[in-house]
């Protein structure tokens, strides 16, 4: 692989959706996601997404959290790889940003999926069945969101860069998505990610997010998915410049990115994750007081 930075070309977009089914966190990181989600929402949220999953235990969100990868690998979800994802067509590490005409691609995106599937929440025509996948793909799909190479089209995301972690060969966006997280945790069972949410919330609650995560919130604006996913998609790719990136693709290849990469990395992705589950709470909160069965 050549030591410089590569731009990817939107005629690339087809073999951006084979790669880029990685699973935006892994297991660990969505689930830890919908149980934030879980412990901000209020009480009517909660039976709202409880009646409409037709679950009605502790880890109602988190537990399907990662159905929309499953999915994605099965005949009748493949339409939906896209939408995991949107590819910004800018330079990291020198310019990061995201344009929603440019990014989206025709086959559609991460933002136009919040924006459908949100809507179809939203409309008392939709049918039952249309209405539990469009919860769980709002679950996973604003965890992904979150996820800074989710927000990037540079070598497919970063799947196509090649990296050492813990001595193991493997590539960029797999060790943001699961290795970092996963080592951070501890594990990557359902309860290792319930105790990470737990340390993630009391961190909104009274630590150190506290003093800025309703900033978080910001633009947020029920009537305007496209908008205010957009913000969250922004927010996260600023991460590609400043931190994923940041040191320059010759020391990410040759380095085993446990280290001092990891130490650098770990509030970033901590903060992302925390941001996603509080931001998915906030989102339910305005679609369960909007939906046709509340109005």
């Amino acid at each position: 692989m050549s030591s410089s930075f590569r731009f990817v070309l939107p005629a690339t977009l087809a073999i951006a959706a084979q790669f880029q089914g990685s699973n935006a966190w892994g297991d660990l990181g969505h689930q830890t996601i919908g149980y934030i989600a879980q412990n901000f929402v209020n009480s009517t949220t909660e039976s709202y997404c409880q009646g409409i999953l037709g679950i009605t235990n502790s880890s109602y969100l988190a537990s399907v959290a990662t159905w929309a990868d499953t999915y994605k690998y099965t005949s009748a979800g493949e339409y939906s790889k896209p939408y995991h994802f949107i590819d910004a067509q800018d330079k990291p590490p020198q310019t990061c940003n995201v344009d929603y005409s440019r990014d989206c691609g025709d086959s559609g995106c991460s933002i136009s999926a919040i924006k459908n599937y949100t809507n179809q929440l939203l409309d008392s025509s939709t049918s039952k069945k249309e209405s539990l996948d469009a919860l769980m793909f709002i679950v996973h799909f604003v965890g992904d969101i979150h996820q800074p190479l989710h927000d990037e089209n540079l070598d497919v995301g970063g799947n196509t860069i090649d990296v050492t972690y813990n001595g193991e060969s493997t590539n960029l966006h797999h060790i943001w998505d699961t290795n970092m997280p996963e080592e951070d945790a501890g594990g990557y069972s359902l309860s290792d990610a319930k105790a990470y949410a737990s340390m993630l919330t009391e961190r909104i609650k009274s630590g150190q997010y506290a003093s800025n995560s309703s900033s978080w919130l910001d633009g947020m604006d029920i009537t305007d998915p496209e908008s205010s996913s957009m913000i969250w998609a922004s927010d996260a790719n600023t991460y590609v410049c400043s931190t994923v990136l940041e040191p320059g693709l010759s020391y990410i290849e040759n380095n085993d990115l446990s280290g001092n990469y990891y130490a650098t990395s770990q509030p970033v992705f901590e903060e992302l994750i925390a941001r996603a589950g509080y931001r998915l709470a906030a989102w339910l909160d305005l679609i369960a007081a909007n939906a046709p069965s509340s109005s």
